[in-house]
């Protein structure tokens, strides 16, 4: 693929992946990316054959994302629990955002694609932030600066929470206090004493 259709096609996520946040997942509509990027049917079909694998490569560049602001952070952080409060910051600010938020579409895809399948978001981001926690708190508490009896249960009980929240956020809201008070408490659980 030459410069040119590199730089359209990343053109076409971008623009794809506001429509995705104010529509949802199941709303779009291949019309609705053409008319957003205000480019021909044929000049998106080049590129993508459907909302789903458009989609897709949304999510593909936001985990590049939000990966890329975890790794500058981690560069910063000394400890494991610098990295955790880290991690839950990363997590708040996702828990939070309210403009261009893809969690809606995210749910929307999950659902459409069923528990089962192969392709359910939720659970990749479940299992892939259950492996991020287990090495974090297993290395904090090996330095002794993570106390944690058993840390596959003590990450199943994070990332039920946050989870939670971000349901919250998006059905009932939540406000900024309510998220600090649990992710503190998060953090109070593996504190040595």
């Amino acid at each position: 693929m030459g410069e040119k259709s590199k730089e359209k096609k990343k053109y076409i996520v971008e623009v794809a992946r506001k429509v995705f946040a104010e529509k949802g997942y199941k709303n779009v509509t291949m019309k609705d990316v053409v008319e957003a990027c205000e480019i021909s049917r044929g000049g998106l079909y080049l590129y993508f054959d459907s909302t789903d694998t458009l989609f897709l490569e949304v999510l593909k560049e936001e985990a590049g994302r939000g990966s890329e602001d975890l790794q500058r952070g981690l560069s910063d952080a000394a400890g494991s629990l610098e990295i955790l409060s880290l991690f839950f910051k990363e997590q708040k600010k996702e828990i939070l955002q309210e403009k261009e938020c893809l969690s809606l579409a995210i749910y929307e895809y999950s659902f459409a694609k069923g528990k089962k399948s192969p392709e359910n978001l939720i659970r990749a981001q479940q299992e892939q932030g259950a492996l991020l926690l287990e090495k974090l708190l297993e290395d904090g508490k090996a330095k002794g600066e993570i106390a944690c009896d058993d840390v596959k249960a003590e990450v199943r009980h994070m990332l039920y929470v946050l989870e939670g929240m971000k349901i919250l956020a998006k059905t009932v809201g939540i406000s900024e206090k309510e998220v600090d008070a649990e992710l503190v408490r998060l953090l109070k659980g593996v504190l040595p004493e």
